[in-house]
C-alpha cells in the first residue's frame, strides 16, 4: 500500500533551514493525515528543550511530550523541531512555554485531542512541571502513559 502525502506548500522540508529567532518569527507548517477517519495517537518527545528565564536570562530546561489524535492535519516535524528551538533566546516563564506550545499546535491541527507534559529541571532547587491539555482523552484510542519520571536530584 503506498499512501502520498501533499508537501508542495510546505516551506522548510527538504531545504535548508535557519533558526527562528522566536517563536513568534517560526512557522509551524502542517501536512494532510494520510488516514484521516483513522483515531490514532502521535507523540513527540523533546528531551533537550530550552528557553530563558524572563527575570535573569538563565536557560532553563525541559523534557516535553505532546500527544495528540489528528483529524485533518499532521504537524510536519522539522518545522516543529525549528518551533521549539526558537524558544532558545525566549524569555518566558515555564508555564507560558508549556501552555503555549499546546494552545499554538491546537490552533494549527485542530486535532480531536492534545496534550502537553512540561518536565522541567529545576530552578532555585525547584523543579516545576507543566501539564495541560485540550479536552478528556478520546475513548477508544490507545494512549500511552508519558511517564517522565520526576525529578530526583543526585543520589
Amino acid at each position: 500500500m503506498s499512501i502520498t502525502t501533499d508537501v508542495s506548500g510546505l516551506t522548510q522540508l527538504g531545504h535548508a533551514s535557519r533558526i527562528p529567532a522566536s517563536p513568534e518569527e517560526a512557522v509551524l507548517e502542517r501536512v494532510p493525515n494520510p488516514h484521516p477517519g483513522t483515531r490514532y495517537c502521535v507523540r513527540f518527545t523533546a528531551p533537550e528543550f530550552t528557553s530563558l528565564c524572563p527575570m535573569t536570562g538563565q536557560p532553563d530546561f525541559a523534557h516535553l511530550m505532546i500527544d495528540y489524535v489528528p483529524r485533518d492535519w499532521l504537524v510536519e516535524s522539522k518545522s516543529l523541531k525549528l518551533y521549539l528551538t526558537s524558544f532558545r533566546n525566549h524569555g518566558a516563564f515555564h508555564e507560558a512555554c508549556t501552555v503555549g506550545i499546546g494552545l499554538k499546535l491546537v490552533e494549527l491541527l485542530s486535532p480531536e485531542w492534545l496534550r502537553i507534559g512540561g518536565y522541567w529541571y529545576p530552578r532555585g532547587g525547584m523543579p516545576i512541571d507543566v501539564f495541560w491539555q485540550s479536552a478528556a482523552a478520546p475513548e477508544g484510542v490507545w494512549i500511552p502513559p508519558q511517564d517522565v519520571p520526576n525529578y530526583r536530584g543526585r543520589g
